[in-house]
C-alpha cells in the first residue's frame, strides 16, 4: 500500500501541474477574501443561517487563502503503520512544501523540510522512500543522523570556519495519534492535543493503532473539499441517494455531539436491529473490536477532524477518508479500512463486507458532490438555509467561518474573553 503521497496524488501535486496549490505562509490574522457580510450570515444562530458563499467553494483567491492557512497547520498526513521501522525514510508533497518523514533509531517519527542545508537539492524525490541508517543527499553525498543532525560533509573535513552543528536539517512539527500522523508546517498552530480536545473520549476505546488497514481506494472527485465534509456530516439526503445505508442504518437515528475546544464535529447512528455493522446485509466477516460498550456495538460514529480527515468507528472496523484538496473544484480522497488483528488472523478473512458497501456509498455520495459543485460554479447560486437535520454542517460551516474571519475554529475558544486577538487555530 503506498505511503502518503502515492504516485496518483504525486502526479496531482507536482509542481508545474496548473492545479498545484499555493502553500506559502499567511497572516493568520488576515481574513480569507469573502464579503464579511455573506460570512456574518453563515453566523447567524443554527436556524436563521445560510451556508457559506459560493465563492467559498469556487474561488481561486479563497483557495490559495485556505492553503496558506488551514493546511498550514495541523492536519492529517498518514498513518504510523506505513513508516514505522527505524531507518523508514518518506518524501511527501504537501502544498508546495517537501516534508521528509524519518523514523529513528530511538522510534520517534521526524518531519523535516526534504532541503539539504548544502545547496537546496531534494534528500529524496517527491513520493520516494528508502531505509538506512543515516539520511544521506544524493547531490554532493551530505549525511545526517535520524535526528537530523549533519554529521559528514565530503571535503570540509579540517576547515576550521565549518561547524557540523549548525547545518541540521529543518525540523517540522509531526506528531502521531492513535496511528494516524498529524503534520503542522507552520509550526504556530499550538499543541495537537488543543486541537483535538475532547477526541479522546470518543476515539481511545477504539485503538486505532492497534488495527490493521486491509483495503485502500483513492478517489479524485470533481468537487471542493468543504463540500465533501458536509456531506459526510448529514444524513439528510440518506433516504434519497443511499438506499443500501438505510437498509441497515435509519438515516434519522442518532445525534450530534456539541462542540468542545477541539477543531472537529461529529455524532453518530443507529445500527438496524438485525444489522451487525454496516454491509450491504449487515452482516460481519470480522470480529468486535475488544472493550467497545453494548452502546458500542450498536451505533457507528462518524468524526470529522477538521480539516482533512473524517474518521468512521463502526463496531467490527474502523473507515478513514483523508482527503487533500487539489484545486477549488477537486478533492483526492483515500478511504481505507482497518480491521482488529483478531479478524485478520483468520486465513478465509475477507474485508470485502465492508469495502465493497462503502465503496457503492462513496460514489453514491461523490457523484451528489459534484453536482453541488457544479450548482455552485453555475453563477445563479445563492448560500441557502439548513434543514434541522443539519446541525452538525451547522458546526462545520461556522467553523470554517470563523477561521476566515481570523477567529479560532472552536466556539467555545470564540466566545473567550480576547478571542478577537487570536490567530486563527488551525
Amino acid at each position: 500500500m503506498p505511503l502518503f503521497v502515492p504516485n496518483e496524488l504525486a502526479r496531482q501535486l507536482d509542481g508545474n501541474s496548473p492545479i498545484a496549490y499555493d502553500f506559502k505562509m499567511a497572516n493568520p490574522r488576515t481574513p480569507a477574501p469573502l464579503d464579511p457580510a455573506a460570512l456574518a450570515k453563515s453566523l447567524a444562530p443554527f436556524g436563521e443561517s445560510r451556508m457559506l458563499p459560493p465563492a467559498a467553494y469556487t474561488s481561486d483567491e479563497v483557495f490559495a487563502w485556505e492553503s496558506a492557512n488551514f493546511f498550514s497547520g495541523w492536519h492529517c498526513i498518514g498513518r504510523s503503520a506505513d513508516i514505522a521501522a527505524a531507518g523508514m525514510q518518506r518524501a511527501d508533497k504537501v502544498g508546495e512544501t517537501t516534508v521528509l518523514l524519518v523514523r529513528g533509531e530511538d522510534l520517534v517519527l521526524r518531519a523535516f523540510a526534504n532541503v539539504c542545508r548544502h545547496r537546496g537539492h531534494e534528500i529524496l524525490p517527491c513520493g520516494g522512500s528508502t531505509t538506512a541508517r543515516a539520511i544521506t543527499c544524493p547531490y554532493h553525498s551530505w549525511s545526517y543522523r535520524l535526528d537530523g543532525d549533519l554529521f559528514s560533509a565530503a571535503g570540509y573535513q579540517g576547515e576550521s570556519n565549518f561547524d557540523v552543528s549548525e547545518f541540521p536539517l529543518a525540523a517540522l512539527c509531526v506528531q502521531e495519534w492513535h496511528g494516524w500522523i498529524f503534520l503542522d508546517p507552520s509550526g504556530t498552530a499550538g499543541p495537537l492535543e488543543m486541537h483535538l480536545a475532547g477526541l479522546e473520549e470518543r476515539i481511545g476505546q477504539y485503538q486505532p493503532e492497534r488495527l490493521v488497514v486491509m483495503a485502500t481506494h483513492e478517489y479524485v472527485i470533481e468537487a471542493n473539499w468543504k463540500i465533501i465534509i458536509e456531506n459526510y456530516q448529514e444524513c439528510y439526503h440518506c433516504s434519497s441517494i443511499h438506499p443500501e445505508l438505510c437498509r441497515v442504518s435509519p438515516p434519522e437515528s442518532g445525534e450530534n455531539w456539541a462542540p468542545t475546544l477541539g477543531s472537529w464535529v461529529g455524532g453518530w447512528q443507529d445500527l438496524r436491529e438485525h444489522a451487525m455493522t454496516m454491509s450491504l446485509d449487515g452482516h460481519s466477516d470480522g470480529v468486535p473490536i475488544p472493550n467497545l460498550s453494548a452502546t458500542e456495538l450498536r451505533r457507528i460514529d462518524y468524526i470529522g477532524v477538521f480539516p482533512n480527515l473524517l474518521v468512521s468507528l463502526h463496531p467490527d472496523y474502523i473507515m478513514t477518508h483523508r482527503a487533500i484538496p487539489l484545486s477549488p473544484g477537486r478533492t483526492w480522497v483515500e478511504c481505507s479500512w482497518a480491521f482488529p488483528p483478531e479478524a485478520i488472523a483468520s486465513p478465509t478473512f475477507d474485508p470485502a463486507y465492508a469495502v465493497d458497501f462503502w465503496d457503492i456509498t462513496n460514489r453514491e455520495d461523490w457523484t451528489a458532490c459534484e453536482s453541488v459543485q457544479r450548482g455552485l460554479e453555475s453563477g445563479f447560486a445563492k448560500a441557502g438555509p439548513l434543514s434541522p437535520a443539519e446541525d452538525a454542517i451547522y458546526q462545520f460551516v461556522t467553523m470554517v467561518a470563523r477561521g476566515y474571519l481570523g477567529q479560532p475554529l472552536s466556539p467555545l475558544k470564540a466566545a473567550a474573553p480576547n478571542s478577537q486577538t487570536e490567530k486563527v487555530d488551525h
